[in-house]
Order: C-alpha cells, then sequence, then structure tokens
C-alpha cells in the first residue's frame, strides 16, 4: 500500500482557500441579512395586522358600551317621560335628556335634569355603575351652577341610575344621600328615603 505523503501548502494555495472561505462568508452574511429582512418584514406586518385588530377591537368594545349606555339613558328617560315627575319628594315640571353645556372652558354632560321653579334633579345613568362613579355624581352641581349661573340658589338633588348595581355601591349612594334608581323586572324602583341637598 502506497503512503500518500502530506504535500507542503504553498502561498497559492493557502490564498485559494482564503479566498473560498471568504466567498462562503459572504454568502452565509447574504443569506443571513435576507433572513433578518424577511424576518423584519414579517414582524413588521404582523404588528401592523395586530395594530389593526386592536384597532377594531376598540372600535367595537366602544361602539358596545355606547349602545348599552344610550339604552339605559333612554329607559330611564322614557320611565320618568311617561310617569308623573314626582321625584325625591317634589313635583318637577319638566325634564331633559343630554343635556350638555360649555362655558369658559368648561363642558360636561348630565343625562337626565329636571326642573322645577326651585330644584334641580341630576340623574346619571350608568349601564353598570361602579363606586368611580359616585364622585362624579357627587360633582355635577357645581358644575351645573357653574355652566347655568340662574341655577345658582336652587337646590339640588342627585340619583344614580343604572341597570344594574353592585350591593356596595348602593350602600355608598346611600351614605351620600344620593337616589338609587335601579330597575327591578319590568318597573323602575326609586330609592330617594335618604335624600340630601346639595
Amino acid at each position: 500500500m502506497k503512503k500518500l505523503e502530506k504535500q507542503k501548502p504553498t502561498f497559492e494555495s493557502v490564498w485559494a482557500q482564503l479566498q473560498e472561505f471568504g466567498r462562503r462568508v459572504e454568502e452565509s452574511r447574504a443569506d443571513f441579512d435576507q433572513s433578518m429582512r424577511e424576518t423584519k418584514k414579517l414582524m413588521e406586518e404582523s404588528r401592523t395586522d395586530f395594530d389593526r385588530r386592536m384597532k377594531k377591537f376598540e372600535e367595537t368594545m366602544g361602539s358596545w358600551a355606547k349602545n348599552h349606555g344610550t339604552f339605559a339613558e333612554e329607559y330611564f328617560f322614557n320611565s320618568y317621560e311617561n310617569g308623573e315627575l314626582n321625584f325625591f319628594g317634589e313635583k318637577f315640571d319638566e325634564i331633559a335628556p343630554n343635556v350638555t353645556h360649555y362655558r369658559q372652558g368648561v363642558k360636561d354632560e348630565f343625562d337626565i335634569v329636571l326642573y322645577n321653579h326651585s330644584s334641580v334633579a341630576i340623574i346619571e345613568v350608568k349601564f353598570k355603575a361602579h363606586e368611580n362613579d359616585i364622585p362624579a355624581v357627587i360633582n355635577k352641581p357645581t358644575t351645573f351652577r357653574f355652566l347655568f349661573p340662574e341655577y345658582k340658589d336652587f337646590k339640588f338633588y342627585l340619583g344614580l341610575a343604572s341597570l344594574n348595581f353592585y350591593p356596595v355601591v348602593e350602600k355608598e349612594c346611600i351614605e351620600q344621600g344620593i337616589a338609587v334608581i335601579k330597575q327591578v323586572g319590568d318597573v323602575v324602583i326609586i330609592n330617594d328615603g335618604h335624600l340630601k341637598v346639595y
């Protein structure tokens, strides 16, 4: 058996190997760069698609919440409008839905407002009332008096109307002197024996 002798590398052979190695590195780098571009493009497309889906979801949820809120407002407004306007121990002459006003940089909306010659009743309507709704309700007479100065000396009564009440929210309303107005079956129940004048 003939033994193969190891040949000594020459400058030319080493140079050829280095050139081949460099060519392979460049090919690998080009492949890697192409893969990175494709990955980046896929990530951008995925992010854009995710953002688009999230925006659509937020729009749907906003519409859903608005529709439920509108339904609740109409339900309670119609309950008052179709019956006697005797609430909070007083007879009211007028009722108005969605009263919005802007004055000197202050804007507010009042879901249902009842008026007579000396009192105003503000009823905020929620589909499902939460504890964090109560401070906003308590602040309504302050902004109403500012927005409508002609009512500044009137007595104010507050009500929170909701199709669903958590017991803790109902209890807090009673403690704060806010009427609890809720749906029970097909009728609207008004708990106003604890009312406070604001």
